[in-house]
């Protein structure tokens, strides 16, 4: 404990004396009732596992919260006033979040956004009937963060989508204001709608979910994953992107439990154990105590990790840790297929060169040091998570469509609106479909990094579409209008070539049209041509 301490308490001051790094509050860590119990909670199994999650010494390693999901309603009252369920919390729910931080924890409720809860919906639980937040905003807010003490709430969407149809935006507007009225910004707020919901959940909650509901099965590991794959411009800031809570010890094989875990550490998604941890067998309890991970899920950075490389069945993942621009940096060879995968990683790619030092952090073991290439064979179902060493951070010469920030991007299907898709032939597989129509609609690569400054040819690839047009505005003073986007005959990828002038450090770019459609973009390079 006192190792992990002064690991983090170096890391931060490191941090804070720097110009050029921010730290973030990271993604939250802790149990929560739903996966292993739904609604068949009651106030002696919650201290159970409260005494449980102290007794692993997971509250050591940061799993500090204990989450009281859905099946604690009772009912209302005449003047509507919610009461606990009289048979499973008969001692309220104030005595049980007075338990929780006695043993020095953070204790979470839940609610839906609508009049009914999803238990009520699916599990057929009476008790969920009426007791959502709708027309009770500042009551619940009241009762359950003043009165009750809880630290953080999860806001579920089921009685406000399936019943209601309500707009997500101005539905989790009014709530995040009435929580601040009544108990302040320090409620953390987990936004439930099982898809991306929209640039606007980072001014309401902490986090928010990516995707339906998570089930103990590779199915269900390898689709969230794959929700999650090119969301990384969404996350940041002390705001992340949830792939819902851990399914370890809930069925899956020892290789897919380390695929889990370690990617929802990679990718920055909150920690919420899911199992009984009263019988968690040390295997288990070994994995999710790992603190290597655990420090790639809570490094002060708190970026998500994105796709550098995307072939045959493979993705190659990475991100900086410790310090931005560093020369030390997570990646994961990801495998999610059936069968064998083959690597070859170009270390260009990964912006890393000279000798590298290699670190496999499920394993927790050094392995040898790489120079050019990062090459390895993973069977099926597997991850392997590396924290790397460079003796050279290299300017990045490629950046990717799917690495882009849509402001207009949502996932809710609900419109034809600016998205991530696939593309043949594209350089990761992947494109940026209906961009422009708008001023609004356009992507954004806010860290194009330039070491010295100076003019760049960018070359943009394309899927050529006839009456396009292309804006490309860099560090937002200057635009760039670019015509003739028509097909050549069996063209699928084409370029375009323009100078550009990028200053020392980090530089803004963005691509769009205001007025009209623009092309589908693929990618674009950097290459330099003069110096500032």
């Amino acid at each position: 404990m006192k190792k992990i301490l002064l690991f983090l308490i170096l890391n931060i001051f490191s941090y804070s004396i720097s110009a050029t790094n921010k730290v973030f509050n990271p993604p939250i860590m802790g149990w929560s009732s739903w996966n292993t119990y739904r609604v068949n909670i009651n106030e002696d199994l919650i201290k159970r596992q409260a005494d449980a999650l102290v007794h692993h010494g997971l509250n050591k390693v940061g799993y500090n919260y204990i989450n009281i999901d859905d099946g604690f309603f009772g009912y209302r009252d005449k003047k509507g006033t919610m009461h606990t369920h009289p048979q499973r919390f008969p001692n309220g729910l104030k005595n049980i979040a007075q338990y929780i931080h006695s043993l020095g924890l953070k204790a979470g409720i839940y609610s839906d956004a609508g009049s009914n809860t999803c238990g009520s919906l699916w599990d057929n639980d009476i008790n969920g009937v009426g007791s959502g937040l709708y027309g009770h905003e500042y009551q619940d807010a009241t009762l359950y963060f003043n009165d009750w003490g809880f630290d953080f709430i999860k806001i579920d969407y089921c009685g406000a989508c399936q019943e209601l149809n309500l707009e997500e935006e101005k539905r989790y507007t009014e709530i995040r204001r009435a929580i601040d009225q009544v108990a302040g910004r320090h409620v953390s707020i987990n936004i439930c709608r099982w898809a991306f919901p929209g640039t606007w959940a980072k001014n309401i909650g902490a986090s928010w979910r990516i995707s339906a509901d998570i089930k103990p099965n590779w199915k269900s590991i390898k689709y969230i994953i794959s929700k999650n794959l090119y969301l990384s411009a969404y996350a940041g800031n002390g705001h992340y992107n949830d792939m819902d809570m851990l399914e370890i010890n809930r069925g899956l094989k020892p290789e897919e439990e380390e695929v889990h875990f370690g990617m929802w550490c990679l990718m920055s998604s909150p920690l919420l154990i899911g199992c009984d941890l009263t019988s968690i067998p040390d295997t288990s309890l070994k994995l999710l105590k790992n603190q290597e991970l655990i420090a790639l899920n809570q490094d002060p950075l708190g970026l998500q990790a994105y796709v550098v490389q995307h072939e045959n069945e493979g993705y190659v993942l990475v991100k900086d840790i410790e310090q931005e621009r560093g020369k030390m940096r997570a990646v994961a060879l990801y495998n999610p297929s059936d069968t064998t995968c083959n690597f070859n990683v170009p270390l260009k790619i990964l912006e890393m060169g000279g000798k590298v030092k290699v670190r496999d952090l499920i394993k927790q073991k050094d392995l040898p040091t790489v120079r050019g290439n990062l090459q390895y064979q993973l069977p099926a179902h597997s991850a392997l998570i590396l924290r790397m060493e460079a003796e050279e951070r290299l300017e990045p010469e490629h950046y990717e469509a799917e690495w882009a920030y849509l402001p207009l991007f949502n996932d809710l299907g609900k419109h034809r609106n600016v998205l991530y898709a696939p593309q043949e032939g594209a350089s990761g597989g992947m494109k940026i479909g209906y961009l422009g129509g708008s001023a609004e609609n356009y992507a954004e690569w806010n860290k194009v990094y330039s070491e010295k400054g100076g003019i760049y040819e960018m070359t943009i690839q394309y899927i050529p579409h006839k009456d396009r047009k292309l804006e490309v505005i860099v560090n937002r003073d200057k635009s760039i209008l670019l015509k003739n986007f028509n097909p050549k005959k069996d063209e699928k990828i084409s370029s375009i070539t323009i100078q550009i002038r990028l200053q020392p450090g980090n530089n803004v770019i963005r691509m769009g049209s205001s007025y009209c459609w623009a092309p589908d973009i693929d990618c674009f390079t950097l290459e330099k041509i003069e110096s500032r």
